[in-house]
């Protein structure tokens, strides 16, 4: 009982970037600025989509539920990483720890099962463009969207569950800006192989088959558009899916490297950054600027609110 105590009293301190103390400040600044930025653009695609008819289609329903996942997502590590750049106090709880580790996994997760439906829908819109209407109606889409939150709020619950099981009695200092399964597998006095290989598989479920899928039905796709006889027309759907694939290689890149060994590494928290606010900031932008019907929405609107301020 003792050990369980002093196990669940203890609280972890989050290194984060100190080892590079002169330029707390101009990371501070520099991650402030892209959060803030990824906020508002995905705030701003989020309303676009819900106040503009031309973008009531289920493929701008799903960018819509993906810029609601990645503000969760951001909010869920930045503001603590802000937090331990400018604070001399660089500790967190643990159970809030543990809360951040169930979240961000479950998020990330959802993440990737997110991306590899909205990669389906450009399947099923390229593939069969007559019966897409009449397949991707709105339950059907309201259906498909419910089901990567519960596919990555499950799944993630193992690995969680299992390190969390673990006993924390010896250093309590994680290598990371934020509470991750390697880090705090690392840090562990028991034997953290069953969290580890939860840890694998649960990777393998949420990451490694959702990229497979993803490049499946890119092959598939591109099978399809190299049939079209106009160029305008194959043009039109590669358009439809770049967007999507320059979104999903950013991500899975560095999560694949980070989650299917996780065995912790010096690198895996500048990796970290990468899908953490660098993608999220960059998402909005590849989504407006490679997508003629979100800027001509954007356009409107725009204009409306000049016509309106004058």
């Amino acid at each position: 009982m003792q050990n369980v105590n002093k196990t669940l009293s203890m609280e972890f301190v989050l290194l984060g970037f100190s080892s590079f103390p002169k330029f707390q400040t101009f990371l501070f600044c520099i991650v402030l600025l892209a959060y803030v930025i990824c906020i508002l653009g995905n705030i701003t695609i989020f309303l676009l989509v819900k106040t503009d008819s031309s973008l009531h289609a289920p493929m701008y329903f799903f960018i819509s539920t993906f810029t609601v996942l990645e503000v969760m997502f951001v909010s869920v590590t930045v503001p603590k990483l802000l937090a331990i750049l400018i604070q001399a106090k660089k500790t967190i709880s643990f159970f809030g720890c543990f809360m951040q580790l169930y979240a961000f996994n479950a998020l990330g997760e959802t993440e990737c099962f997110l991306l590899s439906l909205m990669v389906f829908d450009r399947h099923l819109a390229i593939s069969y463009p007559l019966r897409y209407s009449a397949i991707m109606n709105s339950r059907f889409c309201y259906e498909l969207a419910v089901l990567p939150w519960l596919l990555g709020f499950t799944i993630s619950l193992f690995p969680t569950v299992e390190t969390f099981l673990l006993d924390f009695c010896g250093p309590n200092k994680i290598n990371h800006f934020f509470c991750d399964l390697a880090p705090l597998q690392n840090l562990a006095c028991s034997d953290a192989f069953i969290s580890n290989m939860t840890t694998i598989v649960a990777a393998f479920f949420s990451i490694v088959m959702p990229f497979f899928v993803i490049v499946g039905f890119y092959i598939n796709i591109i099978h399809t558009v190299l049939k079209i006889d106009s160029k305008e027309g194959k043009s039109k759907a590669f358009s439809t899916c770049s967007s999507h694939l320059i979104v999903a290689s950013l991500f899975y890149g560095s999560a694949i490297i980070v989650y299917v060994k996780p065995k912790g590494s010096h690198y895996d928290k500048f990796l970290a950054l990468t899908y953490t606010v660098v993608t999220p900031l960059l998402n909005p932008f590849i989504y407006t600027l490679r997508n003629r019907e979100v800027k001509i929405a954007f356009r409107k609107v725009t204009r409306h609110f000049i016509n309106q301020s004058q």
